[in-house]
């Protein structure tokens, strides 16, 4: 078991360094607990393996597993398997490209793409890049970066300008608050926001000065010189303010005064398009200041967000409304996380391991005994369902049906329009669509990978007998094996079309994967 041993230990001298107490994830199971204890809450069993193991493929590979790797896990009988499990997918190569695509949606929230910030993104998760270091380079989008130069996608694609339209820098503001700080301060431009006290203009417009005067420059972000502080007033007080550059609830940074020609230490080449460098960078300012563990904001929505992904509902929740009003389900929960993701160097593989390995991560999606009605998720008491990302679709259909995942690039705009939501919607909730329904009933494409082909699903189990075919079809697409009923029911479909029963598995194979069970992460 060198594997093992090797890559787990690796993970506990991180923890250790944080806390020489119990692990992480025993601590947060018993805040839990004692919680749900004190409510009066019952809690699910833990869920059965079938549901753990697709659910983990899921979190840290971005798709089901194969037939045999669920077969394979059904039949280890050592105790620790579940986080032996959690431990291989951390450390294989399909981990960091899932993580790519969790921070993509959760990043650019559907505005676009692009072949660098991808390779930005997936090359930090493989090399375990702290959360710090990766923020820190997409909000300082320095041109002058050779190394990652798809980091400064998330700030540019922000500054583009449609025909007439101006660079809408107000949303910009709103995306840096919500996203990295857990607070949408869109309703706070104009005045102290109605109905969050703890959001105030001041917070909206220190953030906006950090950013107003950015702008694209080609393909790379430039700066002109911010030289004065940002002028406000609240529509309904009248009152003449003025902020400099400043993170909510932070002092102001000191605009230095410099002679008027003098702000660059390298000047702009409008030849080359070059945007120069700034004695007086609000971007450097904010890069540094953001993104660190004296700002607790940043290290709490992170770990909140941490939390969502591999739950289903974060702490404090909607995401992006952190405020004494709507504070954390459980606040010890979301301190300790908090306090350990900081400590710990702001890595995020180990924070997700240890929410992997808590009690409250394998809890079976199937209510307690004896409950008529599903529990509060705020108590985490159930495994909330959570819906299928558009990538996540995809690729557990291409592992399913036992397509070349080369058809990934061509199938991917496909299911990103069919099932993803619109841009700047944070994809958090299931939401059914009708485009999502008729896109798996009438698509040449996916229907095109339930046809017989060389070794594909549909090919091997044409090639068994019916008990067996349905066996596969079932670990193949719902990593479960049917239950009696279901197998009877297949039975009655296959024996109505002997003459085309490769069609007729097809079809089997299309029912399973247009169902809800295979739709939701459960």
């Amino acid at each position: 078991m060198p594997f093992r041993f090797t890559f787990a230990l690796a993970f506990l001298v991180c923890a250790g360094a944080a806390n020489a107490e119990e692990p992480l994830n025993a601590r947060i199971d018993a805040l839990i607990d004692a919680k749900a204890k004190a409510d009066g809450v019952p809690l699910s069993a833990l869920a059965y393996d079938a549901e753990f193991v697709r659910r983990a493929y899921l979190d840290f590979a971005g798709r089901i597993p194969t037939a045999a790797e669920a077969k394979a896990f059904f039949a280890d009988t050592g105790a620790k398997k579940r986080a032996f499990l959690i431990d291989k997918l951390l450390a294989a190569p399909e981990y960091a490209p899932r993580m790519a695509d969790l921070f993509n949606v959760m990043l650019m929230e559907r505005l676009g793409d692009s072949p660098e910030w991808t390779k930005f993104l997936t090359a930090s998760f493989s090399q375990n890049v702290s959360w710090d270091g990766m923020v820190k380079k997409m909000l300082r989008a320095d041109p002058k970066e050779t190394d990652q130069p798809g980091a400064a996608f998330w700030l540019s694609k922000r500054l583009e300008n449609y025909g007439q339209n101006p660079v809408d820098y107000s949303a910009l503001t709103r995306d840096v608050g919500r996203i990295f700080l857990g607070k949408n301060f869109q309703c706070a431009e104009c005045h102290d926001h109605l109905f969050i006290p703890d959001y105030k203009q001041q917070d909206f417009l220190g953030l906006h000065t950090f950013f107003k005067n950015t702008y694209l420059a080609k393909t790379v972000v430039g700066e002109r010189p911010t030289t004065e502080k940002t002028p406000f007033a609240s529509v309904f007080t009248k009152v003449q303010m003025a902020t400099a550059p400043a993170l909510p609830g932070a002092v102001m940074i000191d605009i230095p005064a410099l002679a008027k020609g003098m702000e660059f230490s390298e000047q702009p080449d409008k030849k080359t398009g070059t945007p120069g460098v700034l004695k007086f960078s609000p971007l450097k300012e904010i890069s540094e200041r953001l993104p660190t563990k004296a700002n607790t904001d940043f290290t709490r929505n992170t770990a909140n967000r941490l939390w969502f992904a591999l739950l289903g509902r974060g702490q404090v929740h909607p995401l992006d409304l952190h405020h004494g009003k709507n504070p954390a389900s459980h606040p010890e929960v979301l301190d300790l996380l908090t306090s350990e993701f900081a400590g710990c160097g702001f890595d995020i593989k180990y924070l997700l391991r240890e929410i992997a390995l808590t009690k409250v991560y394998a809890r079976s999606s199937t209510l307690p005994a004896g409950a008529k009605a599903a529990p509060n998720t705020t108590h985490f008491a159930t495994a909330i369902e959570r819906r299928l990302t558009a990538e996540q679709l995809l690729q557990s259909t291409l592992v399913a049906t036992g397509t070349d995942p080369k058809s990934a690039d061509t199938l991917r705009p496909k299911f990103v329009k069919a099932f993803a939501n619109q841009a700047r919607e944070p994809e958090e909730e299931f939401t059914p669509s009708l485009k999502a329904a008729l896109f798996r009933l009438h698509d040449d494409a996916v229907l095109g990978l339930l046809k017989p082909a060389p070794a594909n699903l549909v090919d091997r189990a044409a090639k068994l007998p019916d008990a067996d075919a349905t066996d596969e079809l079932y670990l193949a697409i719902l990593s479960r094996k049917p239950s009696t009923d279901e197998r009877a029911a297949i039975a009655k479909v296959l024996a109505k079309h002997p003459d085309t029963r490769a069609e007729a598995i097809g079809r089997v194979a299309w029912a399973l994967l247009a169902s809800m069970e295979f739709g939701v992460n459960h």
